[in-house]
């Protein structure tokens, strides 16, 4: 393949998702739906021109990782916190966190009816599928109302903080004992250290930088302080999403000290630039990691009638555990935020970061996949649904 076919396609792929972008806004058809068919439909393209290409699935967990950073920081730097915001956020990490065990257990207990392995890596291999995935649900969000695009955007990001918290727990504690939680407890200081240390020194470099590209530095030097705290197994996506707070809300604080030293004339032009280039840096790498995804599907596999059972149980589960958690921590109406728990990216990232000797031949890439497709399938008629009903309200 030459450097211009290359190209060629590269283009073609984003100019692909752009519009697939503009369908989203109109139809509520999310675009990493559309992403993942064009993937499928380009693999079966290829096999049929029986075209040589490169093994995908090696690049495939670090463009998730970084594209997973910076749709989290985009979403953190659009959230701007007042004291009212209070309730919305309690609600959101509890409504997060007790979903993420309720769906847990019961997925553990679907996959040991599959596989009938121990109790342990039938929780490691639950938890990737019980991740709600802010890649794919903070981008569907845009359209809902203030109060509950903001709401997705808390609970969808907690909810990925909280999986991966739970998921590093698990594959490095094999047996739970009171020395497991003192470590978990010791790295959820250390990452919110690590948050407190880099927020302030990220402002800072932003107002003392005089060279005319400066967002770059300031984006590889989060990706590179989450890539060594994840190497640690801490937490980092808490100081993404803490970073995009502060330095959205920093002008808030009213300390004469912290106002005189970190906050600068030009702060505020600083930070739209910086949200634009996350915005169009995160749709680059989200195009390409959903478009690789579904080409490295084998959907044959999905002919297979047990995991097309077994998927709808655990897309069942999913649904269930959510509607009555909401009905609980959300005031209000639960329609349509009941119908945004896709999984995704994040999802993707867990799995292929789960130790080979924890994976369960019966629950593979393929029931990963139709799950991811599942619930972009359910998050996409819900939406519909719901504008639907809000248009005949309006009439």
């Amino acid at each position: 393949m030459t450097t211009y076919t290359i190209l060629i396609i590269l283009s073609g792929l984003v100019i692909f998702s752009y519009l697939f972008d503009l369908v989203a806004n109109k139809t509520k058809i999310p675009s990493v739906l559309l992403l993942l068919l064009l993937g499928i439909g380009l693999r079966l393209l290829v096999d049929n021109l029986k075209i040589q290409t490169l093994n995908f699935l090696s690049i495939l967990p670090t463009l998730g990782t970084v594209g997973l950073i910076l749709i989290v920081f985009e979403g953190s730097l659009e959230l701007k916190y007042d004291k009212e915001k209070n309730k919305i956020i309690r609600s959101a990490f509890f409504s997060a966190l007790t979903i993420l065990l309720g769906t847990v257990t019961i997925i553990t207990l679907i996959i040991y009816q599959i596989s009938h392995a121990n109790l342990y890596t039938c929780i490691a291999n639950a938890i990737p599928f019980s991740v709600i995935s802010s890649a794919i649900a903070i981008p569907s969000a845009a359209a809902l109302n203030k109060e509950n695009k903001e709401f997705v955007i808390y609970e969808s990001s907690f909810s990925d903080i909280l999986g991966i918290i739970t998921f590093n727990f698990a594959i490095t504690n094999h047996s739970i004992t009171s020395s497991s939680f003192i470590g978990l407890g010791l790295s959820t200081f250390l990452v919110i250290l690590l948050s407190a240390i880099a927020c302030i020194v990220l402002i800072y470099i932003m107002g003392k930088l005089v060279h005319h590209i400066k967002f770059f530095l300031i984006i590889s030097i989060l990706i590179l302080v989450y890539a060594i705290g994840q190497s640690y197994h801490l937490s980092s996506l808490v100081l993404i999403l803490s970073t995009g707070l502060f330095l959205n809300n920093a002008d808030t604080i009213q300390n004469l000290w912290f106002r005189s030293t970190f906050l600068y004339k030009n702060l505020s032009a600083d930070l739209s630039q910086l949200y634009q280039l996350s915005a169009e840096s995160a749709f680059i790498l989200r195009t390409f990691f959903f478009v690789i995804f579904g080409f490295t599907m084998n959907i044959h596999e999905l002919n297979d009638k047990p995991i097309l059972a077994n998927g709808f149980f655990i897309l069942a589960a999913i649904y269930v555990i959510r509607f009555f958690c909401l009905r609980v921590f959300k005031n209000g109406n639960v329609s349509p935020i009941v119908y945004i728990a896709p999984r995704g990216l994040i999802s993707i990232l867990l799995y292929f970061n789960l130790p080979n000797s924890l994976k369960i031949p019966q629950v593979g890439t393929s029931f990963l996949f139709l799950v991811v497709l599942g619930s972009s399938l359910v998050m996409t008629a819900g939406l519909m649904l719901s504008k639907k009903k809000a248009v005949e309200l309006n009439h």
